[in-house]
């Protein structure tokens, strides 16, 4: 039985961006220092951290700072729903995540840019367990409103994950189809073989004076 040429067994799934968030985070990165991890917020004791800004009250920041935060808490909004549409759709796949990718804000907080969740794309031995497992590939990387060109590559791969497991269940039955008819026919030439092998029967001699009634 052939398997799947999957060599990954776990890939990432989606960076969490639409075209629309893609530009938006174009034009913020050129400005704004990015963070891959809340930790990297602080600074050691005594010392000042340049990618560390103050925090700004509404008032205190101009008119594009304000923008540039709105669209910051709009792109953090979408990220993480998307990462969470991934979650929630990949019952039994999905590894790890979320993790996201932050950059400052004007106001010196942090906002999620970008993200992903790790979903396992490995082969399983049954046939019915590859299929039920690209489907549900498929669902995880789907299931976002705005799906990243990752996660369609992810999405391609559960489908060769079910293509192959169907491939796979239809020529087990195949097969198992092809055994029984063989096994049947086994069988009636056993029967005929017994039949033909049986002594035939030696028909009653009729008594003196009596006549042997023959009916056809």
């Amino acid at each position: 039985m052939s398997s799947l040429g999957v060599s990954l067994s776990s890939v990432g799934i989606s960076r969490a961006s639409g075209v629309e968030l893609v530009a938006q985070r174009e034009q913020l990165d050129a400005t704004l220092p990015v963070s891959g991890s809340p930790t990297n917020a602080a600074a050691p004791a005594g010392k000042t951290d340049s990618k560390s800004t103050i925090k700004a009250g509404p008032a205190e920041l101009t008119a594009d700072q304000r923008r540039a935060v709105a669209e910051l808490q709009e792109i953090d909004r979408n990220v993480r729903a998307h990462e969470q549409a991934h979650i929630q759709a990949g019952r039994g796949v999905i590894t790890s995540g979320p993790n996201y990718t932050y950059t400052y804000g004007p106001d010196g907080k942090q906002y999620a840019v970008g993200g992903e969740v790790g979903i396992d794309t490995s082969p399983e031995r049954k046939p019915e367990a590859n299929i039920d497992k690209g489907v549900r590939i498929q669902a995880a990387a789907l299931a976002p409103r705005d799906p990243s060109p990752q996660d369609y590559r992810v999405a391609t791969v559960g489908g060769r994950l079910e293509t192959q497991g169907r491939s796979d269940l239809a020529q087990q039955r195949a097969e198992e189809r092809s055994l029984e008819t063989e096994r049947n026919a086994r069988a009636r030439e056993e029967s005929l073989q017994k039949a033909y092998a049986a002594p035939a029967a030696t028909p009653e001699k009729a008594a003196p004076g009596e006549a042997l009634s023959v009916f056809a």
